[in-house]
């Protein structure tokens, strides 16, 4: 088995990604003055769903894509899934603030969800395939 040195860097900068938006989170929270929940402030929640959607993505598919790449993935497959891993996080964030059916949201939150999702299926996807 081969250490997914690819995987843990690219991992390394997610991580990065994840303090920064669990910062924005925080910097609501506090000119909100809200301690728990959304308070019902709606750019406090789409904040903190941005931040739990990374979060409910991320660690899966990095758990995917180390696998793919230990098994012995070629880098180029793992570069690329990592690639549009970390444009689909970065972009989905800019989408979740952006205004209610604008060209924004839909460009760099579905962007951001359809890259997600491409990573997550051909990942699982090439895994099964190795493994069969």
């Amino acid at each position: 088995m081969v250490f997914p040195s690819l995987t843990a860097s690219y991992g390394a900068v997610l991580a990065l990604l994840f303090a920064g938006l669990s910062g924005w989170v925080m910097a609501r929270r506090l000119s909100a003055n809200v301690l728990h929940g959304d308070g019902g402030d709606d750019v406090l929640m789409r904040r903190a769903r941005s931040q739990a959607n990374f979060a409910e993505y991320v660690p899966f598919i990095l758990l995917l894509v180390g696998l793919l790449e230990a098994h012995g993935a070629s880098r180029a497959l793992v570069h690329g899934l990592l690639i549009v891993l970390l444009v689909g996080r970065v972009l989905h964030p800019f989408g979740m603030t952006a205004p209610a059916n604008s060209p924004r949201q839909y460009a760099c939150r579905g962007g951001g969800i359809l890259a997600t999702f491409a990573v997550l299926i051909v990942a699982a996807a090439a895994l099964l395939l190795r493994l069969a």
